[in-house]
């Protein structure tokens, strides 16, 4: 059976009502007795939410062994290449997490290795139930192959309350006004932006942040409809930013993870981070308050969308085992009880959002009125090769600095796996 970790004093009352009132829409399945849930959720906060998301499922299935298949490694950068080793060899666990988009449908539906669950969502009467935006993303000519279990934002800003009214600092809205608010710092002795890009993706995400804003969202998205050439100046000037922000980085960022790097905001050692809405949930386990301890501020007039997502892969071994596994994070108790604690809000619009702390209810506010733009990182853009080369852009650039050279090699990255 899977263990369970203890649960912050903020979730506890929430997840026992979920608990109670859980009935999984009446369903019940035959007999089995394991089930293989393979994902990347190892670090603070996301384990954390793993691990209530896992209760409630043996609250409802105690027959059925978890086998809890984690791989470390943050956005996970060693999971999905574990995962395309089983697949490929024909070994898939029940069913995995995957980033709807690109990620999902280029790397697992295109190349004949998942099952549509269409009939499965309608049969359990929850389709409608589910942000019609973020199901697409899960879908492929029609058919959906995976259920989304979360929406997660990347592009927030997250900073020390306490360290920006020391030095009467306003939360910065644009690029701009952060480099402003970083030059102050620094001024100070204050390390004004943390990072930790231990694994490369960390730095890439805070690019895909500033370019976003940078653009905007309509010039953003038609990069990836063709409607925007990667020639545009403001990439250039994307560029131009990321490198001034990196002038005001802690110096050890190599060796820290995107968890060290919050850490350091929440325990006051840095003023800023741009991270997705995951580093929320971490906050939470540190021990912080949402808008007391710690606070935030979306950058640039858009919602930079990722989501989980979990499918049935050809060849299950524990079929049966897979789909209450399916059943389940299909749910209300499933989708509330994990996005109360990983930071992010579910992917169904049928939730109680007063279930949920003062960043999750702003986040379900912009989800609706905000445009979407899709993550280079995280899988919603392009294909995993793109993103893997834009880690290695991004690594480079940080110590040449070159800009011309980077522009350079982003088209060349475009021309390997978007044309």
């Amino acid at each position: 059976m899977v263990r369970i970790m203890g649960f912050k004093k903020y979730i506890f009352q929430p997840l026992l009502i979920l608990m109670i009132s859980f009935n999984l829409m009446g369903i019940t399945f035959a007999q089995s007795t394991k089930v293989e849930i393979f994902s990347w959720w190892t670090g603070g906060g996301e384990e954390e939410s793993l691990q209530a998301l896992l209760k409630i499922f043996q609250h409802k299935y105690p027959q059925i062994e978890v086998i809890n298949a984690t791989v470390e490694g943050g956005a996970g950068i060693n999971a999905k290449a574990a995962l395309q080793t089983r697949m490929v060899g024909g070994n898939p666990p029940d069913s995995f997490q995957v980033h709807g988009g690109a990620e999902l449908i280029d790397s697992y539906v295109k190349t004949g290795m998942m099952e549509p669950i269409t009939k499965y969502l309608n049969a359990w009467g929850v389709r409608s139930q589910f942000n019609k935006q973020v199901l697409d993303m899960c879908s492929y000519n029609g058919e959906i192959y995976s259920i989304p279990l979360d929406v997660q934002r990347g592009n927030v800003l997250w900073y020390n309350k306490n360290i920006l009214r020391k030095y009467d600092i306003v939360p910065p809205k644009t690029i701009s006004e952060l480099l402003m608010a970083c030059r102050k710092l620094a001024g100070h002795g204050v390390v004004p932006l943390s990072l930790g890009d231990k694994n490369k993706w960390e730095a890439t995400h805070l690019f895909e942040t500033i370019l976003v804003a940078r653009m905007g969202p309509m010039k953003y998205n038609g990069l990836w409809k063709n409607q925007t050439s990667f020639n545009d100046p403001d990439i250039s000037g994307a560029f131009t930013d990321f490198k001034q922000c990196i002038q005001y980085v802690n110096k050890d960022h190599a060796t820290l993870t995107w968890q060290d790097a919050t850490k350091m905001v929440a325990s006051g050692k840095a003023a800023f981070n741009i991270m997705g809405d995951w580093a929320e949930g971490y906050f939470k386990t540190l021990g912080g308050t949402p808008g007391k301890s710690f606070g935030w501020v979306p950058l640039g007039n858009n919602f930079m969308v990722i989501t989980d997502s979990f499918g049935l892969p050809k060849g299950s071994p524990h079929r049966q085992g897979a789909m209450a596994w399916l059943a389940t994070i299909s749910s209300i108790a499933g989708q509330d009880t994990f996005n109360m604690v990983k930071g992010s809000i579910p992917a169904r619009i049928d939730v109680n959002r007063q279930l949920f702390d003062p960043y999750q209810q702003q986040s379900m506010d912009d989800f609706v009125k905000l445009t979407l733009t899709p993550s280079i990182v995280h899988g919603s853009a392009a294909p995993q090769g793109f993103s893997d080369a834009m880690d290695d852009l991004i690594n480079s650039f940080i110590y040449d600095g070159n800009v011309k050279r980077a522009k350079q090699n982003l088209q060349q990255i475009v021309q390997d796996y978007l044309e």
